[in-house]
């Protein structure tokens, strides 16, 4: 029969029922083990996930270790993004979207949820540390209908005083309208006038469009879009930046999250940390009915749980 011990190395390497790895109690088996050579054979020998007999010997299985190098990574990866810049680390972020072939919802993300200012930064830093525009880098490597709008938000600096003309703001709400009844939700990214509004106005112009879209038209603009997830994900940006970091982090939670969802948990956690954080718990919990906290405690593991909690404003979880 297995022992605690051995019950509990077996909890800590599994790689299952949550993000990260409990490293104080491999800690702590470490020193009760550490003279006790049985212990980890009959370990090693019970434990066949991560170990298979070959020849003499009992052989850690690639696969487990790649997983399991992860789960480790996990808290490494988070404490360096606090550490960097902020501007570096959108930048990084930026650069995985041109040259690494994750989503460009990241660069959606960057470009519609930083002030004007701070979004210059980023562009600065990635054309220090990549040697290129951010814009001509997205100009050249996304050729899809996407681009047209992914340009036009990464190379915007929008205005952030107060004025709002309200009757052009209705009058773009009704542009914004017909083009989508004329193109379809699924081609609407063709629109140039679609385009310009989202990619030149400033936040509070964006926001009284949303509320005219739904006065005139009666149904939000998020209705009107859900045959695009990219346009959808840019109105969400402007419109609830909380509901949008909210959806990204449980999207990491979900059973068979992908790899890249999975790192959009460290990502918005570490870019708004000291931002909205307070706003996106509230979110999350009217959204998924669960406090944050809670579903980190429960989905998470280890030194990563308590980055992440500490993250979200939890002193002594």
């Amino acid at each position: 029969m297995a022992t605690e011990e051995q019950l509990a190395l077996t909890r800590a390497l599994s790689g299952d029922g949550g993000l990260g790895v409990e490293e104080s109690k491999l800690v702590s088996i470490i020193g009760k083990w550490r003279k006790k050579p049985d212990e980890i054979s009959s370990f090693r020998k019970s434990f066949n996930r991560l170990f298979s007999i070959n020849g003499h010997i009992e052989k850690c299985e690639d696969d487990h270790m790649q997983k399991l190098a992860i789960e480790f990574s996990r808290f490494h990866h988070i404490t360096l993004l606090w550490v960097m810049h902020p501007h570096e680390r959108d930048a990084l972020w930026a650069h995985q979207v041109t040259h690494k072939n994750h989503h460009a919802s990241i660069l959606v993300e960057i470009a519609c949820t930083r002030p004007a200012e701070e979004f210059l930064g980023v562009r600065r830093a990635y054309q220090t540390l990549f040697h290129h525009s951010l814009e001509e880098d997205v100009a050249y490597q996304i050729k899809n209908s996407k681009s047209k709008l992914l340009v036009g938000l990464v190379g915007s600096y929008r205005y952030e005083g107060p004025k709002v003309d309200n009757d052009v703001a209705k009058s773009e709400a009704k542009a914004l309208h017909n083009a989508i009844k004329t193109a379809g939700a699924n081609k609407i990214l063709d629109n140039d006038e679609v385009a310009r509004i989202l990619t030149t106005r400033s936040i509070l112009h964006l926001k009284k469009i949303f509320k005219y879209y739904k006065e005139l038209h009666g149904k939000y603009l998020e209705e009107d879009l859900s045959g695009d997830a990219l346009l959808l994900q840019t109105v969400l940006c402007f419109d609830s930046p909380a509901n949008y970091f909210s959806q990204v982090i449980n999207d990491a939670f979900k059973e068979g999250a992908k790899h890249m969802e999975i790192e959009g948990l460290s990502r918005a956690m570490v870019s708004r940390s000291d931002v909205d954080m307070e706003e996106i718990k509230e979110a999350y919990a009217k959204l998924y009915g669960a406090k944050l906290s809670s579903v980190i405690a429960k989905k998470t593991h280890g030194c990563f749980r308590d980055s992440l909690l500490a993250l979200a404003g939890v002193t002594n979880a």
